[in-house]
Parts: structure tokens; C-alpha cells; sequence
């Protein structure tokens, strides 16, 4: 199985053992990581059954003034950004410990604009890949519903109850 962290993220992988497949031919991918999961499948050549996407990074339906803000937020001050980004990510429960990876600028705009499109997702599945997508309903970091109602045609989708962005249930 090959799994993609989320930004700013490493060794993340375990917060999503209860729904991942550990498979030889699984591609998995939590919130950054799902769409580099997704880009790498889309390319890919080689075997994979399924695509598995955990709170993939949604902010296609936010306006331009909060992509403005979260960048700015970010070149104004990195570490703080990044602090208050995870508390997000885990609330309404406390920050569990993380490990944070690399981090930088190109990467956060690449989070906030990229765009699922059916396109896209098609050509993933033309290929025969299973898509399954997890998503908390309590998530604060990204646009949970308008996410559901863009995977719900293509891909299996697992609403979690009382979950945050590390489908932690409070």
C-alpha cells in the first residue's frame, strides 16, 4: 500500500488504520495527500484495485478572499499558521501528537486550488479503480458536504458521525 500524508504532515498513516486497506495494490491519501494519491494513480501504469481518499482537500466551492487569507496567513507566519491549521484539523478535540514533514507555499496554493473535477475522476475510473472516499461530518478544514455531493457519483462514500479531518470521532 502507498499512502500520502497531509500537508505539512508525515507518518500520519495510522489515524486511518481502521478503514485502510493494506494491500499491495492500494493507493491511499489523507487531505493533500489524497490528491497527490489521485494524481499518482491518474498516471500510474501499474496495478491498482483501489483509491482511497480521506478527507480530500475540497476547497473548489470557497471564495477567492479565503484561499487570499489562508496564504496570507501563511506567509505572514509559518509556524503559527501551521498551529492553528492542525488545531483545526482535530477540533472540536484536543491536537494529538504529530509529526510535521515539509512544508512550504507551492504546496498549500497547490491545496487550495485544486479542483475534483468529473474529468478527472472519471479517468480514474476507466482504469477499473475502486474509489472509496471517508469523510467527518464534524470537519472544520474543509468543505465536508459540497465534497460528499461531488464523490457521491463516483465513489463509495463513508460519512463518520461526530468526526473531525482525522476522521477521529469526538
Amino acid at each position: 500500500m502507498r499512502f500520502y500524508s497531509g500537508f505539512a504532515l508525515t507518518e500520519d498513516q495510522h489515524f486511518f488504520d481502521p478503514y485502510l486497506k493494506h494491500s499491495d495494490y492500494t493507493v491511499a491519501g489523507f487531505s493533500y495527500g489524497a490528491i497527490k494519491a489521485a494524481q499518482y494513480v491518474a498516471e500510474s501504469h501499474e496495478r491498482i484495485d483501489t483509491l482511497q481518499l480521506f478527507s480530500p482537500a475540497f476547497f473548489q466551492t470557497k471564495k477567492e478572499s479565503f484561499r487570499r487569507l489562508q496564504m496570507g496567513g501563511y506567509f505572514k507566519d509559518s509556524e503559527r499558521y501551521l498551529e492553528n491549521f492542525l488545531t483545526s484539523c482535530f477540533a472540536p478535540a484536543p491536537v494529538a501528537p504529530m509529526i510535521l514533514g515539509s512544508n512550504d507555499a507551492e504546496s498549500l496554493q497547490e491545496l487550495l486550488y485544486f479542483e475534483w473535477t468529473s474529468e478527472f475522476i472519471e479517468s480514474i475510473r476507466a482504469k477499473g479503480i475502486r474509489i472509496e472516499v471517508y469523510l467527518g461530518l464534524e470537519d472544520q478544514v474543509i468543505d465536508v458536504m459540497g465534497a460528499r455531493e461531488f464523490f457521491l457519483p463516483y465513489a463509495t462514500v463513508t460519512s463518520i458521525k461526530k468526526a473531525n479531518h482525522f476522521l477521529q470521532e469526538n
